[in-house]
């Protein structure tokens, strides 16, 4: 797959264009249909936004129980849909021009309806055009003028309410208090189980896991190591806990050096690079308890049911804290201003700069007082 900034740079530039194109081309006239036999969901970019749109699914397939319901995806989010009862295909899409052709041509009109659930993103719209007799998407950008109903995007609640909304045409209400869990095979549970007694980590003991990094497009996001070593220290110390340092191959480096600060190193593990994403689900529901920046592994606690405290900066928790009862954050601005839009597009570094990111405001004596609640 490309880089993410070249997809960004090619989707808001030369999609923003096509967008326009299509928008004035009638060559597809719209007609209501009464019957939708086979939907198609699309939801191509982060793992925590991906598992924010479970509960809509889950809604979408209770008021069609015995349509086709299938959901466009990545490599990168695939998993999050792995043995999903609520959807009957996974297709996995390259994000270049080849493959997103190749698709078109495969599925010209083959879907009686598409939930496009990206907020900004314009191929995806793009998509939806051509595959889709009846398309409902958000209603920003130049996007919106290819889908036959939009809604309003409501940045002032959860997200998992705002992919709700997208079923509101469809006169669909749902209530929801929890996400669904999130499926592994027994292959990734003997994998784990194998890393953790070669670490010599028993499941009676005290497992806090820490998510340490932050997608690619927003490191601001990430908590200062120091602090994440001192809190380490902290737990281990008065809890009996250990330590399980969770990220990805890239992550990995920086999180070697975490765990060089942390004074009971053995009790901590550095699992960075070692698991893959399904791999991660089992393991964070072995933990008693999950700390962790803004990013996917928070959210993947929150829909495993472990009590969760998420650290938020530049994104506002009220609409992406963890999900559900028991689970809390922290975020210490005293206004309500977001450095993330993630539907306006706005998805960089925090405006204060590296150095004076939001998050930087929590310090370990604020997630102390959280701990306490849940422990």
């Amino acid at each position: 797959m490309a880089s993410v900034d070249l997809i960004k740079f090619l989707d808001k530039y030369i999609g923003s264009l096509l967008c326009l194109l299509l928008s004035i081309n009638k060559l597809f006239r719209h007609k209501k249909i009464h019957k939708y036999d086979k939907i198609l969901l699309i939801q191509l970019w982060g793992i925590g936004e991906t598992i924010l749109t479970l509960p809509a699914i889950q809604a979408l397939r209770k008021q069609y129980k015995k349509s086709n319901i299938d959901i466009l995806v990545t490599e990168r989010n695939k998993e999050i849909y792995y043995k999903n009862k609520f959807i009957n295909n996974v297709k996995v899409l390259k994000l270049n021009p080849f493959s997103i052709k190749l698709f078109i041509l495969k599925n010209l009109r083959k879907y009686d309806l598409i939930i496009d659930m990206e907020e900004y993103l314009n191929i995806s719209a793009i998509i939806s055009f051509y595959v889709g007799r009846e398309r409902i998407g958000y209603s920003h950008g130049i996007r919106s003028k290819l889908y036959t109903e939009t809604v309003d995007y409501n940045d002032r609640q959860h997200v998992v309410y705002t992919f709700l909304d997208l079923l509101k045409p469809l006169n669909i209400k749902s209530n929801v208090d929890k996400l669904p869990k999130l499926n592994y095979s027994s292959n990734d549970k003997k994998n784990i189980n194998n890393l953790l007694r070669k670490y010599n980590v028993a499941k009676k003991d005290f497992l806090i896991g820490f998510g340490v990094g932050a997608a690619e497009s927003a490191k601001s996001r990430m908590w200062p190591k120091e602090r994440f070593a001192e809190l380490a220290d902290y737990l281990i110390k008065k809890c009996n806990a250990k330590i399980i340092l969770i990220g990805n191959k890239k992550e990995k480096k920086s999180i070697d050096e975490l765990q060089d600060l942390i004074i009971n190193k053995n009790n901590s593990f550095n699992i960075a690079g070692l698991i893959n994403t399904r791999e991660m689900f089992y393991l964070i529901s072995l933990c008693s308890l999950f700390i962790g920046n803004d990013s996917g592994p928070m959210h993947v606690s929150a829909a495993q049911g472990i009590k969760t405290i998420g650290l938020f900066g530049c994104n506002l928790p009220v609409r992406f804290r963890p999900f559900g009862k028991n689970n809390y954050y922290i975020y210490k601005k005293k206004t309500q201003d977001a450095c993330i839009n993630v539907h306006k597009r706005e998805i960089g570094e925090c405006k204060h700069g590296m150095e004076n990111a939001c998050v930087k405001k929590i310090q370990v004596n604020d997630v102390l007082k959280e701990v306490k609640k849940l422990i």
